[in-house]
């Protein structure tokens, strides 16, 4: 059996299946890809154009694709349903060139570590969550996966209201893919081409 997955909400998860890959799959990674970011804002919605993407493609069961776009708190629930790896597409403005792609291991906040008015300020309000504040969360929830990657790509412009991504980032998801496939080959969650 093969066939595209398809995007589908957080709380919904692909489960396509290649023939032959059932016996190896539960040794591999159980891996969490979501798209997030707003596709109202130009380029800020690179991650969830990825998503899209990645559910043209046939995945086997232990990689999920979901697109949270900017509610963080939808990714904290997915990642309650247990993951070995968690990677987040995403815009991110680090000074390189526009439509640079980049694999970044990102810092968690323990929440733990901050004071109670620190604590607050930060959990206060989930329902328009950066990546990062729900990685937090899911860290203090005990749900963050061990291994948390950033697949993020330098826009041109996220703060321009507008739909669509700029040429150069829209380029930019073809090498996306890519990298993506071969990160996931390299931590053994997706099989080697044959």
């Amino acid at each position: 059996m093969g066939g595209g997955a398809r995007l589908l909400p957080a709380n919904l998860r692909n489960t396509m299946t290649d023939v032959g890959e059932q016996t190896t799959q539960t040794t591999r990674k159980r891996v969490l890809i979501a798209g997030v970011g707003n596709v109202l804002q130009v380029d800020d919605g690179f991650g969830v154009e990825l998503a899209r993407r990645l559910t043209t493609m046939t995945w086997p069961d232990n990689i999920v694709i979901c697109e949270t776009g900017i509610g963080g708190i939808h990714l904290v629930h997915e990642l309650m349903a247990g993951y070995d790896v968690l990677i987040v597409l995403d815009a991110v403005d680090r000074g390189r060139s526009p439509g640079t792609v980049l694999l970044i291991e990102p810092e968690v906040i323990d929440v733990h570590e901050l004071g109670l008015l620190d604590r607050h300020d930060l959990l206060a309000d989930m329902h328009l969550a950066t990546p990062d504040r729900a990685m937090t969360v899911a860290r203090a929830l005990g749900v963050l996966p061990e291994k948390v990657l950033i697949l993020g790509c330098q826009p041109v412009e996220i703060n321009r209201l507008g739909i669509g991504l700029s040429h150069v980032v829209e380029y930019a998801l073809d090498v996306a893919v890519i990298e993506l496939l071969r990160c996931l080959r390299a931590m053994d969650a997706f099989p080697m081409a044959q």
